[in-house]
């Protein structure tokens, strides 16, 4: 299992390619809304707090199999969620 340290990096990288997006979104695209895109930027910097915080605590510490399915799980909520965020970058 990959380590904790490595998946924090992983929702970081995340978490700037979601603001970068929206802030080239932003330069490119002059009608832009600029309500929805402050909306949508807080959205991903409240991403990558959640998605680290749960990292940083997971369930189960002493079953190792509880541990697997809640980093298996945060990592489908973490894809799930980054690609709902970049989809209302797109909308946009």
């Amino acid at each position: 299992m990959a380590s904790i340290r490595n998946l924090k990096k992983d929702i970081h990288f995340l978490a700037s390619e979601l603001v970068t997006e929206a802030y080239v979104k932003q330069y490119l695209k002059e009608d832009v809304d600029q309500d929805k895109l402050a909306q949508v930027m807080v959205a991903a910097i409240n991403f990558q707090n959640t998605l680290v915080s749960r990292a940083n605590h997971p369930d189960g510490k002493d079953n190792p199999k509880m541990v697997k399915a809640y980093f298996v799980s945060l990592r489908k909520d973490m894809m799930a969620d980054f690609l709902k965020i970049s989809e209302e970058i797109n909308a946009l």
